[in-house]
């Protein structure tokens, strides 16, 4: 299984957990809808800049 490292309290613990077991660290999640949103501002804000 994937893992990844709580930034509170170093353990590694399932990628696929929201929060950390050990000390509650709480993970934020963007939605897929957010980064595509901001991948075209910044497509956006590049053409207009560059014409």
């Amino acid at each position: 299984m994937k893992k990844k490292e709580c930034p509170s309290c170093a353990m590694e613990i399932d990628q696929s957990e929201r929060t950390c077991p050990v000390c509650g660290y709480e993970f934020s999640e963007i939605s897929t809808s957010y980064k595509w949103i901001a991948v075209l501002l910044v497509l956006l804000f590049l053409f207009f800049l560059l014409f």
